[in-house]
């Protein structure tokens, strides 16, 4: 039976734990013209010192009005490669894998001027009415993301997640509430993402796997329910997905976080229930803090991976601890083994 600290291989991609530091964006000013800073290695690296198993990289937009904010890191020229390999590079001296989110913000970018989306539906009052993308437009921003996926394989990440959740752009097109279009990218509304995902996966190396983000479920009247975001992901499977990291919101007032009312563990059953009906991996996450209840995952068989974001933000050795907490026998870094005797 695998627990928490039993190594997860999935082709070519080996993994000493089952714990997985999510995308977290940092909005960190010196993340300059989209090149990661001495803050960004320094968050990252650390996250592997501290033995976590895989750790992929914030949302990293794929053009520079895609991101969410102009504080946000991006991949849209080759002269942003060298200082993400160097954030590999340290990751991987530590036995870390590590991976890199690559996302447009669509209609949630803050700072573009005007941000674009599937159709003009502003978010919400406090943000701009997007300017609709005409169709040459979404094809430029499908070999975006291509482009930024080969940019992301030349600076020597194991993975590739895809922002597929949380409002942004590929869920804006698979939403019926936000796409409106009376185009084929109206009529067939996960045509986007799938494309997205067919163009990505040209550019990636036999072995390599890909991971897409999904919101499993809106909160907000009228928004889709599991059964709905699960044939829409059958085809992003079969497009070429290999891992579904799942989560949930991001559109109407309660945000990816769940909302006031969620538990530990809230989003487990998502992960579940795709894990059932797509007979694929899953990734599971959603205030999975506490040791023992992201063991309890593992070992309920109910997701392959947990992911920890909040508690990993506070405690940057969240894995090493775990591992102490619950006598497993993944060795602390050499340079720390007194501190844990």
């Amino acid at each position: 039976m695998a627990d928490l600290f039993t190594p997860y291989n999935f082709k070519n991609m080996t993994l000493k734990n089952r714990i997985v530091m999510p995308p977290m964006c940092q909005y960190s000013v010196q993340a300059e013209d989209g090149i990661p800073n001495d803050w960004h290695y320094v968050h990252y690296v650390s996250r592997s010192v501290g033995g976590t198993g895989l750790i992929i990289i914030e949302m990293t937009g794929i053009h520079p009005d895609g991101r969410i904010t102009n504080q946000d890191t991006g991949l849209w020229q080759d002269e942003q490669i060298p200082a993400f390999r160097k954030i590999v590079d340290g990751v991987h001296s530590y036995g870390s894998k590590i991976g890199i989110q690559l996302g447009h913000a669509g209609r949630k970018a803050q700072d573009a001027d005007p941000s674009v989306a599937p159709s003009a539906l502003a978010f919400s009052s406090h943000y701009k009415i997007p300017r609709t993308l005409s169709g040459s437009e979404i094809e430029e921003l499908i070999l975006a993301f291509k482009e930024s996926a080969r940019r992301a394989v030349e600076a020597g990440f194991d993975t590739i997640e895809i922002h597929g959740a949380h409002g942004y752009l590929i869920h804006q097109f698979h939403s019926p509430l936000t796409n409106q279009r009376e185009d084929e990218y109206g009529q067939d509304l996960a045509l986007f993402g799938e494309r997205v995902v067919k163009a990505v996966k040209e550019v990636l190396p036999e072995g390599m796997p890909l991971i897409m983000r999904v919101s499993a479920q809106e909160y907000v009247d009228g928004g889709y329910d599991v059964e709905y975001c699960a044939k829409i992901r059958e085809r992003y499977r079969d497009a070429g997905v290999d891992i579904f990291h799942i989560t949930s919101g991001g559109e109407g007032p309660i945000g990816s976080d769940g909302g006031p009312k969620a538990q530990p563990g809230y989003q487990v059953h998502l992960a579940e229930s795709f894990k059932q009906m797509l007979k694929v991996p899953v990734i599971a996450v959603g205030l999975l803090d506490d040791y023992e209840v992201a063991q309890e995952v593992i070992l309920s068989g109910k997701a392959d991976l947990v992911a920890v974001g909040r508690g990993m933000l506070r405690d940057p050795y969240w894995a090493a601890h775990a591992s102490k907490a619950l006598d497993a026998e993944q060795k602390v870094i050499k340079q720390y083994e007194r501190g844990y005797k």
